[in-house]
């Protein structure tokens, strides 16, 4: 199957999850602004977004197309080494006109993955599978206010989510503009035009996930009202 076979295929998957993933993180990104208003409003999202049906087949799929997402970012980079063989080596300076977040979206997709299995152990773990699960947590599975204070009342974690947010913006900001030239939507005029989109989405949305991080580690976020 050319999907899987080809590297044209093979770049379309990746562009076709990469997308679905950065809608996600839209989704995410809302989600997380609510907290900065009210720790209840927040909660009742929490609690909207619990173990149920529709929650748990979002879940799957979300896990789905991250799985495909970064087994196809694997292989691609290493058909692309393996194409170049020893010449890769004798490559002392970056390319012209490439950019820095194009030569290193290995390095920056495991910093992303890094910071995925953080945050998963830091919210996932402790709400929706523990509510699947009955284990005992700190918190209520549906006070995700609470453990937002708690996570980021640590400045380790505080620096651990900021280097992992700049990771994911340089390689969305890559990522954005390689899939529309992906779906052929890269004419002359549109080249640079979606380059400028990326960046200032991108940087939107990563702006929403810092405000977050930041005002919950200055105490300037609500307080939940008992």
């Amino acid at each position: 199957m050319w999907l899987i076979n080809s590297s044209i295929g093979r770049k379309v998957v990746m562009s076709v999850t990469g997308v679905a993933l950065i809608l996600f993180l839209t989704f995410h990104m809302s989600m997380n602004i609510v907290a900065l208003f009210s720790a209840e409003g927040y909660n009742m999202v929490c609690e909207f977004l619990g173990a149920n049906w529709y929650a748990l087949v979002a879940t799957l799929g979300l896990a789905a197309l991250a799985v495909i997402h970064i087994v196809y970012a694997f292989l691609l980079t290493m058909r692309n080494r393996s194409a170049r063989g020893t010449e890769r080596y004798a490559v002392t300076a970056r390319p012209a006109k490439v950019e820095w977040a194009s030569q290193n979206m290995l390095v920056l997709g495991i910093i992303v993955l890094l910071g995925l299995l953080l945050h998963l152990f830091n919210f996932w773990y402790n709400m929706m599978f523990a509510e699947l699960t009955g284990i005992a947590v700190q918190f209520d599975p549906a006070d995700g206010f609470s453990y937002i204070v708690a996570t980021f009342s640590n400045p380790l974690y505080v620096v651990l989510y900021i280097v992992w947010i700049a990771a994911i913006w340089f390689h969305l900001s890559h990522g954005f503009w390689s899939a529309m030239q992906t779906f052929g939507w890269s004419g002359k005029v549109w080249f640079c035009r979606w380059k400028v989109i990326g960046i200032v989405y991108s940087t939107l949305l990563m702006l929403g996930f810092l405000i977050v991080v930041l005002a919950f580690a200055f105490g300037l976020a609500p307080s939940l009202c008992c």
